[in-house]
């Protein structure tokens, strides 16, 4: 027998001890049931065992970093708060007691399944896929996706840097044109200073404009496009989509475009960049990441 099964086993014999006490000795039914009366006694003066009470305890640090988190972490980065605030318990531990009081991190939306599609003849795949590299401004994807409110369709486009996984530039707007990705590109241009860097996008019509071509060259800035219906190329800025609307829009429909304006703003700027875990940089914000990486770029000569 376990001894997590012993242990509540020997609690309910108490309760039921404690219950018919008065009917029967507590002697006797100590001696039937099989424990000893000193246990007994003593569960009387403590009934709650530490360990339950430091369950407790830590079920309300737990219940603090997943309701700052607005729902959306799991065991392992409630496990990173807990860790990083001084706490010495265990994952597993962590994950026990989410699990028992139902506390389960959103899950993510349906992946969808794409055919390989050729590769694009107005812009070649540069980036290849590469999605992890060392040193910032090296490569940056870009990608627009919608968010339905009452007025209609607000747009979103995004420029993230895949080094920290920082969103460095990004826009919205009620229509898809050029002008939606050109002000997201050019928001990570006066960020970032690039030179030299790889913008990564998909075929939409939006990058293979002319004005995106000469903003790009203009910039210092070297246009890749995935291959045609290959979401795969640019898997990162899907990925952050996915997160965008399982953690904040949770198909959500918003009243005005404004206030999605405003909830999209909120998230990309002070929870995503400067809060959010990334499983990807070892369970620090992007910010944190690039913080921590900037003393020892500085140190290599």
């Amino acid at each position: 027998m376990s001894t997590r099964v012993r242990t509540g086993r020997v609690r309910s014999v108490y309760e039921f001890i404690k219950a018919h006490r008065g009917q029967y000795p507590v002697d006797s039914m100590c001696r039937l049931l099989d424990v000893a009366p000193s246990g007994y006694y003593d569960w009387l003066r403590q009934p709650v065992s530490k360990r339950a009470q430091e369950d407790a305890r830590l079920l309300r640090l737990i219940r603090a970093s997943f309701v700052a988190s607005q729902g959306i972490y799991g065991a392992p980065r409630v496990f990173l708060d807990l860790r990083e605030a001084g706490e010495t318990c265990s994952k597993h531990r962590v994950a026990r007691l989410m699990r028992v009081n139902d506390l389960r991190a959103l899950h993510g939306y349906r992946t969808r399944r794409w055919s390989v599609g050729k590769p694009s003849i107005l812009i070649p795949n540069i980036l290849q896929r590469q999605f992890t590299v060392t040193r910032p401004n090296r490569a940056w994807v870009t990608d627009i996706t919608y968010l339905r409110t009452w007025q209609g369709w607000l747009y979103l486009a995004v420029v993230m840097d895949l080094f920290s996984r920082k969103i460095v530039g990004w826009s919205a707007g009620p229509t898809i044109h050029r002008e939606l990705v050109l002000n997201a590109l050019m928001m990570a241009v006066r960020r970032r200073r690039p030179r030299g860097t790889v913008i990564h996008s998909d075929q939409g019509t939006q990058y293979g404009s002319d004005s995106w071509r000469r903003l790009c060259r203009a910039n210092h800035l070297e246009p890749s496009m995935s291959r045609k219906g290959n979401c795969w190329d640019n898997a990162v800025a899907e990925s952050f989509f996915s997160s965008l609307k399982k953690e904040r829009v949770k198909k959500h429909i918003y009243k005005t475009r404004e206030l999605a304006l405003t909830d999209v703003a909120e998230y990309i700027d002070t929870f995503y960049n400067r809060t959010r875990r990334h499983s990807h940089l070892g369970g620090v914000s992007p910010e944190q990441f690039e913080a921590a990486q900037k003393p020892r770029r500085q140190g290599v000569h």
